[in-house]
């Protein structure tokens, strides 16, 4: 019994370990992961630095982004930050009012 008071403080440490550091990160790798299948030509992406581009192709390593009417940037793959999703059709759901 006496061993268990011991042992009872390193369990605590490592259970605390595992949710506050090893869950977190697994979770934004896997989030990452997910940015980085959705790479491919035509898709609106932020990277990193704040810029927004359309992917014009996709390499191993980089990608070329059109991020003006002549102007295309070769970035990592890596500085992805995120892919913009497609606008969807808005309907116009608003209702004129007459005073």
């Amino acid at each position: 019994m006496k061993d268990l008071g011991v042992l009872l403080p390193l369990l605590l440490i490592i259970v605390a370990f595992f949710f506050l550091v090893l869950r977190p990160a697994r979770a934004r790798q896997q989030a990452f992961l997910k940015v980085q299948s959705e790479l491919a030509p035509g898709a609106r992406v932020m990277i990193a630095s704040g810029i927004f581009g359309e992917i014009v192709s996709v390499a191993d390593d980089t990608i070329e982004l059109r991020v003006a009417a002549n102007t295309v940037l070769t970035v990592k793959r890596q500085a992805v930050a995120q892919v913009i999703p497609a606008p969807s059709p808005e309907t116009d759901t608003e209702t004129s009012t007459e005073d």
